[in-house]
């Protein structure tokens, strides 16, 4: 009769060990000469901008004849209601709190009634739901921000 002593176990996890070390040293050495460097990661695909489209190659694409001379269209600035985003607001009953706006999708910034959001913007009031601002204090206000709706459970 056979029987499996202690000792055949430690031989046969020794064995697994320095095979599995082996195999490691095998991938490695075989990776490293076929011009991989394993112990950096590949990117899949390397990221490319864009070369700045041509304006009259574009016009010339829509159909725009070179005969008619045009002036260069600016680019479309966007509205200042549309740069701001209202993310929360703490409203008292004298329109004095503060609002949480973010600008020009950067992370959301406290602002309390009087601050400065960006030159020429300043945060004017806030009522529950909203936050006016304007160009100065005294002023009337030219942006209006309203959180967006809450959803109703169950419709």
């Amino acid at each position: 009769m056979v029987s499996d002593r202690p000792g055949n176990w430690t031989v046969r996890g020794v064995t697994f060990v320095v095979w599995a070390v082996a195999a490691a040293s095998a991938a490695y050495w075989a990776m490293k000469f076929a011009g991989a460097d394993p112990s950096v990661p590949r990117v899949a695909a390397a990221s490319r901008q864009a070369a700045p489209a041509d304006p009259m190659v574009v016009a010339r694409l829509l159909g725009h004849t070179a005969g008619t001379p045009s002036a260069p269209v600016a680019a479309a600035q966007p509205s200042a209601a549309s740069r701001f985003n209202l993310m929360g607001v703490v409203a008292g009953k004298s329109q004095q709190g503060a609002a949480l706006i973010a600008v020009d999708g950067k992370p959301a910034r406290p602002y309390r009634v009087g601050s400065v959001i960006e030159e020429g913007l300043v945060l004017l009031s806030v009522q529950p739901r909203r936050a006016v601002l304007g160009p100065s204090m005294d002023g009337p206000g030219s942006v209006t921000l309203e959180l967006p709706a809450l959803n109703a459970p169950g419709r």
